[in-house]
């Protein structure tokens, strides 16, 4: 039986898979959910910091266990790498409302079109405010409509480095070989489902708002399931 890496984007925390990996554990499956939240502190590169923070987080596990990676938004471009470095078979990864890796070559974090508003928000020492502080108090509240979880997440978000946002996270050539499903949540990531359509991997829409997995867990957790059960696309 694989074990369920839930891998959360650096710009929150561990709280954002939490919910699900303990619906997941409740149906009798094994869900580990890695923390990220200090990938940045040695400095750039970050992404092999994430690949020891997973390869950390799942230390506990059998690791003859094969494991699924389940990422969500940026954490996405950091699939090739996990699924090359980790140093323990990957059987499947499925992107929840998540950033797709370019095949081969380097994934940026962020858009050039975003950096702008990103500079735009850093302060003297070239650090951000926390993710949920760049946008309304209104927006955040839809994102997470329960108080005490939206508190939750909004309290351990990290601040990171305008620099994080400016590294290229690589794709090794032949990473795609491995099998791939698309979860989406939100119609801000329909180019991303799209693209998943066009590369062949099983799309399966849960709709909701981006943190969907901290609103409704049982309903991601069912369709992380289901999708990790489903039959293989084909292969970009």
């Amino acid at each position: 039986m694989p074990v369920f890496a839930l891998v959360h984007s650096p710009s929150v925390g561990p709280s954002t898979w939490r919910p699900v990996a303990e619906r997941l554990l409740d149906a009798g499956h094994e869900a580990v959910v890695p923390s990220l939240l200090t990938v940045t502190s040695d400095g750039p590169p970050s992404w092999p910091h994430v690949v020891a923070a997973v390869r950390a987080g799942l230390e506990e596990t059998d690791d003859a266990a094969p494991v699924v990676l389940v990422a969500h938004s940026s954490a996405g471009l950091f699939v090739p790498v996990l699924a090359r470095d980790l140093g323990r078979p990957v059987v499947r990864a499925i992107f929840a409302d998540a950033s797709i890796p370019v095949a081969a070559g380097e994934n940026p974090v962020v858009g050039d079109d975003f950096l702008p508003f990103l500079r735009g928000l850093a302060d003297s020492s070239g650090m951000l405010p926390r993710w949920t502080d760049w946008w309304a108090e209104d927006d955040v509240a839809q994102l997470l409509p329960d108080p005490r979880s939206r508190r939750l997440v909004v309290d351990e978000q990290p601040r990171l480095p305008m620099d994080y946002y400016l590294e290229r996270v690589p794709s090794p050539v032949g990473w795609d070989d491995l099998d791939c499903c698309y979860l989406q949540f939100s119609q801000a990531y329909d180019g991303q489902a799209d693209e998943a359509r066009h590369r062949g991997w099983p799309v399966l829409r849960v709709p909701g708002e981006h943190l969907h997995q901290v609103v409704d867990p049982d309903a991601v957790a069912h369709a992380v399931l289901e999708l990790a059960a489903s039959p293989a696309g084909k292969r970009s």
